[in-house]
């Protein structure tokens, strides 16, 4: 027999075989949840751990209640921002495990593991921000500063600081508190007999909190989400669905009492009805939808199922609820898609409940298995309202750490870089199923942790309907679904120009940029190297101390060098250094100018410099694109690690053995034991063996790479019969 405690536990599950939906599923609700979990993992705040597997976030909010002496780290970030919002963060947790709590066993065991495990993240956060029984930090970052910055989490810190804000008995929030003692009294249940010791340490948070919401009685402390997550339906919503998991959770009777006795101040449906408003549904901001459900199970009055069936029924098609032509439920133009799937989990919930009427089971079913599949591809659109998932998906939503911009810019790039997986837009606006794939317009294209929340529950309690039938999780998921490196734009480079040239020398202006999404990083002492070359003027005798440098514009740069790089080939470099920082935040963080000149004696040819080569003229010197980028002046990061592009080979290392591997300075006495009075180059196509007999009498200083582009100057060809000054046997073509 089934103790009374867990009956309701496991009694959803038993009653779906009475009452099987009669098709297949239409879609793989098993890909779907998995890639709705992957959207929380990229949402986390702190420390992550070295196998998270959203490969394009790194750590953030690291810093996160060191203004109050606390460890306020983790959590989740709320939306395309990054505020951690304690009002919707509890709501989202606490449906989260509701929907373990109803369909968890119907699982598979990889996304049960994983929702635990997002679960237990966020809980973990909650007790840091729970440091006494009467105080709890409900927010942490300012909404406005936090909504005027359009970058990645990971240089968040940069830019702001992140004030922590809390309640207390003198200024108190019952429904947040209240609201997040929901999330632990859920959290005590599902973890009762998979971590016993972590249940019972959610209880006890969860008893204080609810003790702090309920003798205060007052939001008069709960300011600073004002314009953001404002407490409309009052605290006694969440007082009531607090009191009623903690009465499933301990069956002590005082928490029945305080349930019922919320229940008094709930909304009315109208002035003077006797009916709770059954117009709206469950949201971060109404838990009254959730406790009437718990009342009905817990107190078998039939005033809580009548109100259940009146809000389910407002939902159903000719029931009050406005309906787009192509089959929404449209409750409101702000994430329309996430109130139709909130109320699809609870009617799946309640059809699964011996309490329901059985005539209006198949109708709630029905009801619910439309509004996901309308999500999911079954619209007048044919279109995914999904990210990452089926036909057509949103590939631009309203997320700042997902779009990868660089430039403080919400339109640029013109696409996101990274796939948010899973991540269920707001939908359209009104009921006439239009949409557009715009990351400006948030209304509907936001995404958020309380969008999902009832989304997932919805799919898992789908997942059940269809057993053998609702699809199975994808493998290698997400590590294979990544953009391949090759494929991703560049993230630290120097663009590149030419500003000025004289025949004895050159002036470069240079833009060396971080614009890391992979992930964003803060990186301070980046420099790069400049490579140039002096042998053309080494037979006149003149050497390095010939040359002079100098800078001219620069913004926090410093010019160390030359230094010799090799002496085979009397290649140097200058090195260029940023003390400050550089990272991907706006048009000063994410670029640094640096403007510096080269200038040698009569006969100094910048067209054998490694770094001169392929630089033009002009480049736009905001940075919105990549003209001007060049590879042949890498840059690297403040421990010398090598960020991108690449150095010339040394002809020392490579020549003596009569081969040369890339396009290098050589001397000549190297090449396959043949001697040439001066120098010139080799192709990285050429075979210098020896078998191939040069004609070397003619060689001088002027022979050049030909892939340089330069041609010879009235000199005899290096390799007689070829129209070129390479020193050995072109691809393909036999020595003459």
């Amino acid at each position: 027999m089934i103790p009374q405690r867990l009956f309701f536990r496991f009694f959803p599950i038993m009653m779906a075989s009475l009452f099987p939906m009669a098709t297949g599923a239409a879609y793989n609700y098993a890909e779907v949840m998995q890639k709705a979990l992957f959207f929380y993992r990229a949402q986390e705040s702190g420390t992550l751990p070295s196998d998270h597997p959203v490969i394009w976030r790194g750590d953030s909010g690291i810093s996160d209640g060191k203004d109050v002496n606390l460890d306020l780290t983790g959590g989740m970030y709320d939306a395309g921002d990054h505020v951690k919002f304690g009002l919707p963060l509890a709501s989202t947790v606490s449906v989260l495990a509701w929907a373990v709590y109803e369909f968890g066993d119907a699982l598979p065991a990889e996304l049960l593991n994983e929702i635990l495990d997002i679960i237990k993240w966020n809980i973990d956060y909650f007790v840091k921000a729970h440091p006494a029984p009467n105080v709890f930090y409900y927010q942490v970052g300012n909404g406005n500063a936090d909504h005027a910055f359009w970058g990645s989490a990971e240089v968040l810190e940069e830019v702001m600081t992140r004030p922590s804000y809390k309640v207390d008995a003198g200024n108190p929030g019952s429904t947040v508190a209240a609201g997040t003692a929901l999330s632990f009294a859920l959290a005590s249940i599902i973890f009762e007999t998979r971590d016993p010791p972590y249940a019972q340490t959610c209880l006890n948070h969860a008893e204080e909190l609810f003790d702090f919401a309920y003798n205060t009685k007052s939001d008069a402390g709960y300011r600073e989400a004002t314009g953001f997550y404002n407490s409309f339906s009052g605290f006694w919503d969440e007082i009531s669905a607090a009191a009623a998991w903690l009465y499933v959770k301990t069956e002590d009777p005082i928490y029945l009492t305080k349930a019922i006795e919320g229940t008094s101040y709930w909304g009315k449906a109208c002035r003077n009805c006797p009916e709770w408003d059954y117009k709206w549904t469950h949201s971060w901001d109404d838990k009254h939808y959730m406790a009437q459900i718990v009342l009905a199970r817990k107190t078998l009055n039939p005033v809580y199922k009548e109100s259940v069936e009146r809000n389910l029924n407002y939902w159903l098609p000719g029931g009050g609820i406005t309906y787009s032509s192509g089959g929404q439920a449209h409750l409101d133009q702000w994430g329309s898609l996430r109130y139709s799937s909130n109320a699809a989990f609870l009617a799946l919930i309640w059809a699964n409940d011996g309490l329901c009427s059985q005539s209006q089971v198949k109708k709630y079913k029905d009801f619910a298995e439309s509004q996901i599949n309308y999500a999911l591809g079954d619209n007048p659109r044919s279109s995914s309202y999904v990210v990452g998932f089926g036909n057509n998906p949103p590939k631009n939503p309203h997320h700042r750490t997902a779009h990868g911009a660089w430039f403080n810019d919400i339109k640029s790039p013109v696409d996101n870089q990274h796939v948010l997986f899973g991540a269920l837009v707001g939908g359209p606006k009104s009921a006439d199923d239009s949409y557009v794939d715009d990351r400006t317009d948030y209304v509907m294209n936001e995404v958020a942790c309380d969008y999902n929340a009832g989304f997932f529950g919805a799919l898992a309690g789908l997942y059940l309907e269809f057993p053998g039938s609702a699809g199975s999780i994808l493998a290698n998921f997400p590590s294979n679904y990544f953009v391949p490196e090759q494929n991703r734009d560049p993230e630290y480079f120097v663009r590149a120009i030419v500003g000025s040239s004289s025949g004895t020398g050159y002036s470069i202006v240079t833009q060396t940029s971080n614009r890391s999404a992979w992930p964003a990083k803060v990186l301070s002492g980046m420099h790069f190297r400049f490579f140039f070359s002096i042998a053309e003027v080494i037979g006149q005798g003149k050497s390095i101390g010939d040359f002079s440098f100098s800078t001219g514009t620069n913004e926090g740069g410093t010019l160390n060098g030359p230094f010799l790089y090799d002496a085979g080939s009397h290649t140097y470099y200058l090195e260029v250094s940023f003390a400050t920082a550089i990272y991907p935040a706006g048009r000063t963080e994410c670029e640094r100018r640096f403007e510096f000149s080269i200038n040698g004696p009569a006969g100094f040819d910048p067209s054998n410099d490694w770094s001169y080569t392929g630089l033009g003229s002009g480049f736009t010197y905001e940075p919105v694109d990549y003209s001007g980028l060049t590879s042949n002046i890498p840059v690297y990061d403040g421990s010398g690690v090598l960020l991108h592009g690449s150095e010339p080979l040394v002809c020392s290392a490579i020549c003596g053995n009569g081969v040369l591997d890339s396009c290098e300075l050589c001397d000549g006495s190297e090449l396959g034991g043949m001697t040439c009075s001066g120098l010139g180059y080799a192709d990285g196509t050429l075979s210098c063996d020896g078998s191939c007999q040069f004609d070397v009498s003619g060689c001088s200083s002027a022979c050049v790479d030909p892939n340089k582009g330069v041609p010879c100057t009235g000199t005899t060809n290096c390799c007689s019969g070829v129209g070129n000054c390479s020193k050995g046997k072109p691809a393909n073509r036999a020595c003459q």
